[in-house]
């Protein structure tokens, strides 16, 4: 089981650590207007987080969430022509919750309740470009994998370092 999430802005990427040692690697998607923890910015919120909902198990590769629940589809081509102004929320959902009130817990600055998620998105999308509405996507494969991985209140650290320059103690 990891027992960290590190979302760098800067290099576009998710460190995952478990036993304080780096294990994985992945490229990702965050806001295209950048940081921030404003609600209705679409920003990725930055500080700690932890993952306070997983949402998805069992689902399908590519499954369609919307309102944090399946529609029975599964995203194609075709159907992203049917529906050209969905922001596409796939395959599996790490609901996260900010840690620090003031700055991205309760008021209008609440990663909860502005439903920042790690989702997948559909693979014809690049990673490693900030284009989301404020959430942190990843390609499929790679959120199936992650997701396993990922225990609920999960610590997850996002920042807008180039790499992780900490260590777990650093948390405590």
């Amino acid at each position: 089981m990891l027992d960290l999430l590190h979302i760098s802005i800067a290099d576009q990427c998710l460190y995952s650590f478990a036993a304080g040692e780096l294990c994985l690697r992945l490229p990702v998607s965050t806001a295209l207007n950048g940081p921030g923890e404003q609600q209705g910015s679409g920003c990725t919120p930055r500080g700690r987080h932890q993952v306070r909902a997983r949402i998805g198990a069992g689902l399908p590769e590519a499954a369609v969430l919307v309102g944090r629940r399946w529609t029975g589809e599964i995203w194609s081509p075709a159907l992203a022509a049917q529906h050209p102004q969905r922001d596409w929320i796939l395959t599996r959902i790490l609901w996260l919750s900010g840690c620090e009130p003031g700055r991205n817990r309760l008021g209008t600055v609440d990663t909860f309740r502005r439903y920042i998620y790690l989702h997948g998105t559909p693979d014809s999308e690049p990673m490693g470009e900030a284009r989301s509405h404020g959430c942190i996507r990843l390609r499929n494969a790679d959120l199936l994998a992650l997701f396993e991985q990922v225990p609920l209140h999960c610590p997850v650290i996002i920042d807008e370092a180039p790499q992780p320059q900490w260590r777990l103690a650093a948390l405590d």
